[in-house]
This record gives C-alpha cells, sequence and structure tokens, in this order.
C-alpha cells in the first residue's frame, strides 16, 4: 500500500462505503468476472484496476502498488498460484492477497500458496465481498461505527458475457489443441457459471471430461462452437440460456 493509499484508506472509509480509498488490482481475463468486481469497488468506494495475464501483472506491479490484489487462477499464460506465491514472499508484501475461481475446491491451493482469502465465483454477494476484504484490514483502516451490511446482489450487464463469448468463439477458429482447449473448458466452464448458462456450462464440463480421459475433443468443442455462435446470433441482451 503507498502512502496516498494508506492515508485515503486509514481516513476515509465509512459504513456507507467501507473500502474507501482502497485500490483494487483484479488480475482477471474474463470481462464478465472484471466488471462484476468493478460494480463492487465502485459500491464500496474502492478504485478498481484490472489485468487479464500473468504479464500485464508483472507490468503493473512494476509501475503500481494496490492495497488489495485479485489473483484469478486460471489465467491465459499460466497458474494465478504462481502470482500469488510470489507476491506473498515479496517485501514490502501488498496488504491483502487474494484469489479467485470458480472452482470451488481451490481455495485450499490458495491458502497455500500465501493468500489472505479466497473469493468463489460467481462473485455476485456485494456483502460477501466487502467482508473478505474487510477481515483482511487493520483495525484502524475499518470504517468506525456499525456497518450497513448491504445484502445486493451484483449482475454486470450482458455485453460483457457476450464479450466473453466472443473471446472463446476467436480461441476456438484454427482447431486449438492442448492447452489451449484446457484453458478454453475452464474459461467458459467459469464464464457460464457465472452468467446461469446451464447449457453453455455443461458443454464446458463435457469438454474438460473429454480431456481429462484423454478422448478427442472434436465433439465437445464442435457443440461449444455451435451454442457460443447461437448465443452470438441472438439479439444482444438475449445471450444467457437454460
Amino acid at each position: 500500500m503507498d502512502d496516498r493509499d494508506f492515508f485515503q484508506s486509514a481516513s476515509f472509509p465509512n459504513p456507507a462505503r467501507p473500502l474507501l480509498g482502497l485500490t483494487l488490482l483484479a488480475v482477471e481475463d474474463s470481462r464478465y468476472a472484471s466488471d462484476a468486481l468493478r460494480l463492487m469497488a465502485l459500491r464500496s468506494g474502492a478504485r478498481l484496476r484490472q489485468v487479464g495475464t500473468l504479464a500485464e501483472a508483472d507490468r503493473h506491479l512494476g509501475l503500481y502498488r494496490p492495497s488489495v490484489i485479485i489473483v484469478d487462477l486460471g489465467l491465459p499464460d499460466g497458474d494465478g498460484t504462481r502470482l500469488i506465491a510470489r507476491l506473498h514472499r515479496a517485501s514490502p508484501r501488498i496488504g491483502i492477497i487474494l484469489g479467485t475461481s470458480g472452482d470451488e475446491d481451490a481455495g485450499d491451493a490458495v491458502i497455500k500458496a500465501g493468500a489472505d482469502g479466497f473469493l468463489p465465483k460467481p462473485v455476485a454477494s456485494l456483502a460477501n465481498f466487502q467482508e473478505l476484504i474487510l477481515s483482511q484490514l487493520p483495525e484502524a483502516c475499518r470504517p468506525m461505527g456499525p456497518r450497513i451490511v448491504n445484502d445486493d446482489v451484483i449482475r454486470p450487464g450482458a455485453q460483457s458475457y457476450r464479450e466473453d463469448l466472443i473471446h472463446v468463439a476467436e480461441l476456438l477458429n484454427g482447431a486449438p489443441e492442448g492447452k489451449v482447449l484446457d484453458y478454453i473448458a475452464q474459461f467458459l466452464t467459469g464464464i457460464a457459471r457465472s452468467a446461469g448458462d446451464l447449457a453453455l456450462q455443461s458443454a464446458g464440463e463435457a469438454l474438460t471430461i473429454a480431456r481429462m480421459q484423454h478422448r478427442a475433443c472434436r465433439g465437445p468443442a464442435a457443440r461449444i462452437a455451435a451454442l457460443v455462435q447461437d448465443r452470438l446470433n441472438a439479439a444482444p441482451g438475449s445471450e444467457r440460456r437454460v
């Protein structure tokens, strides 16, 4: 936490905006998940910066020091636990390091790597988001008096989901193989689960199983491509289907 962020976080948080003054860095490749975090930060009084890869995170951290960093585990250029472990060992250490994933069983790996907490996806509860960060702040940096518990559910707009689907469609061009297929499977399953798109979530899980069982992936990949294209061809705002 740099001097300016520390001063702001120590001086200005209040029960309505308990994270006022904090700067958050989200290392997150999904536009849908990033928008959810952006809306939660905005409602909480915090500022959010976002990068989509480990390499971009390294460049950003070379210039800025956030108060809180939230690291997705499944990134295009590697496992987010690598970054968490490195940040945990760094001196000085970033104040709060959090991991996030659509895999509920990933919490143990996140904590083992050195994170202070785990934020499961979909990230929707504003109260849970605020409480996870507040629980890691020094007492002097928390808002004084009773806190307003905001149980709002945060949902990004359909355009964010659409942009993630465009990303998947681009990845599927050119007959992807190996690690690219693994990335498509985990990325698609995560965004579909967050958006409540059960059919696309199921298709992503089928691709994951095919990869794990070393079976041919042409069928599951073709199914995903068809479902994604169907949603992109639909009227804007109607992409979510069950």
